[in-house]
Parts: structure tokens; sequence; C-alpha cells
């Protein structure tokens, strides 16, 4: 469903609009999704979204700025990555249409409108740095933070493979959803997690479900901006002091290991878990082990606040 946050038109879905059972799922904590670059909320794995649901959460995924059904922002032009890295990697400040700072007042915007006071914040990806952000500008708002295949941005730690950067660097062979879906398929091969391989014909299907439902290129090339230009979150992590969890695949080649520990770092009291043969992606296996390790630490920081004295969902004045 549409909703108005953060001035924009954002795309969400809601389990307790989905789902209502005897009305309380608007009473249960709530857990907010935040996928990652060019990602869609279908993105989200449905035995994922499930489990919380099970555990008993409300679970609110989202389509960033830019992506999937929410506002796209085609007025703010084309960026041009070549000249971006290239002041990226001479220390110079780069311009982006938009930051993820904003991209983390959306999410809050999203919370706003549902009237949702504190929630369990998660992302993967970009939208662990998203959430980073959210943690960093309202830690009053989030119940937990979980940071997944993420990264704290700090400068020096270790790149991207060579072969994986050149994968996302190409273009497909054409607009067609075949030539589409060729292009992607190489990419998570490349990034995809090498202990845990997703068979071809499960990863055309997820790929060719995302492109029916939207394809917009170039808002993940602005996405891609904003995370370049956020040269300054990982000095300010120190400030988030809700309950942490950094979940991160020991073998990605997208984002290494090492930006996990780095995040979990500078979080002080963060939990740091990595998964062995776990790449850049959500296969089934890692998914379980995932599972098993956020959803006690979603119980324990709601367990924790509800032992102070605070309400875990508490609702906004309207």
């Amino acid at each position: 469903m549409k909703i108005r946050a953060n001035g924009i038109d954002i795309e969400i879905e809601d389990t307790a609009e989905i789902n209502p059972r005897d009305g309380d799922s608007y009473l249960r904590p709530a857990v907010l999704l935040i996928m990652g670059l060019g990602m869609q909320l279908v993105a989200w794995p449905p035995e994922w979204v499930q489990a919380l649901v099970d555990a008993g959460f409300r679970v609110i995924r989202m389509d960033n700025r830019d992506i999937g059904l929410t506002q796209h922002f085609d007025h703010l032009g084309k960026p041009n990555l070549l000249l971006a890295g290239i002041k990226y990697k001479l220390g110079m400040p780069v311009r982006a249409p938009y930051s993820v700072d904003d991209m983390a007042h959306d999410a809050i915007g999203v919370l706003d409108a549902l009237g949702i006071g504190r929630a369990h914040v998660v992302g993967v990806s970009m939208g662990g740095m998203i959430a980073q952000r959210v943690a960093i500008a309202a830690s009053h708002r989030c119940l937990s933070l979980t940071s997944i295949m993420s990264s704290s941005g700090a400068k020096g730690l270790k790149k991207a493979q060579p072969e994986v950067l050149r994968v996302m660097l190409r273009r497909p062979s054409s607009s067609a959803p075949e030539a589409v879906v060729d292009h992607y398929v190489k990419l998570f091969k490349v990034i995809g997690s090498p202990g845990f391989p997703i068979p071809e014909s499960d990863m055309r299907e997820r790929i060719l479900r995302g492109l029916e439902r939207s394809f917009h290129p170039v808002g993940t090339l602005r996405q891609m901006l904003a995370i370049v230009s956020d040269t300054t979150r990982a000095e300010q992590l120190a400030r988030i002091n809700c309950p942490t969890l950094v979940l991160h695949g020991r073998s990605d080649p997208l984002v290494p290991f090492d930006h996990g520990e780095d995040t979990a770092r500078r979080i002080a009291g963060a939990q740091l878990v990595g998964i062995d043969g776990m790449g850049h992606d959500l296969p089934p296996e890692p998914v379980s082990m995932m599972l098993d390790a956020i959803i006690p630490h979603l119980q324990a920081a709601a367990m924790a606040l509800h032992h102070s004295g605070l309400n875990t969902a508490p609702k906004l004045a309207p």
C-alpha cells in the first residue's frame, strides 16, 4: 500500500494490514525491514517475513526512494558515476542527488505515518547503512538495530573483488527482459554465497518477478551515489545506543567480512555473528541461520525495554 512519509510517496507492505489476527496485529512490536541497493521489498524472502510474524512481530517492508513502487526522482537527472568515482579516489567531496540520511528519514517517516513510536530496524547491505543512519538520527525510535552484510563506510576497509566490480559496472545487452535477467543472473552468481549456491532457475524466477513489478536502473545509480557520498557515518556510529546485532557472511565478495567487523567494533555492545560460506545474498540456509540469531536479539531487546518500564510499541501522539 502507498503512504505519504517524509514528503514522498512510499510503497510498504505491513503484516498488520495483510494478516490481522483478532485485532492484535497492530499491538505487536514492529520490525521495519530495509532492503539494499536497487532492491525492492519483494526481495525479502517470504520465510523471513513469516518467521518474524510467527515469533509475534508486526513486519513492515518498504521500497526505498527511487526504486520499486516508491516515488522516483528522475527530475534529479542521471548521475555521472565515473566522475564520482574519480572524486572519491582523490578524496574530493562527492555530491549526490540525495543522501543515505535522507533515506533514513524516509524510514523514520514510515514509522511516523503508521503511528509507531519505536521499532526494531533491520537492514541488508545499503539497507544496513540506512538502518545505521536511522539509529544515529533517532536511537530513541529503535528498539534494536540489525545490520546485515553492510558496512560502516570507513576508509581503508577491503574492497570488493575486481570481478564483482566489473560485472556491476556492465549493462544488459538490451532492455529486453531476457537480456536484463541474464545480466542480473551473472551479477548474483558473482556476489552469491559459495557455500550455498542458489539454483539458476530459482534465481531467474526471482529476478523476473522483480522486473515485472518495477525496473528502474537509473534509481539504482542515484542510490549508489548516495552511498559513495556518505563519508561521515563511521565516526557517528558511536552515537548508537540501542541493542545492535551485526550479521555478515565470511565469504562476501562484494562487502568483505571486515566491513561487518568494523561496524560492530564502532557500536558499543554490538554483537557480531559471522556466517561461513555466505556471500552477498539470501539463500535459504543462511536465512535460517540469521533468523536463529535475529529473533532472540529482537526478543531480548523488547524484554529489556519491558523491564525498564517502557512500552515496546508506543503510539505517536496524533
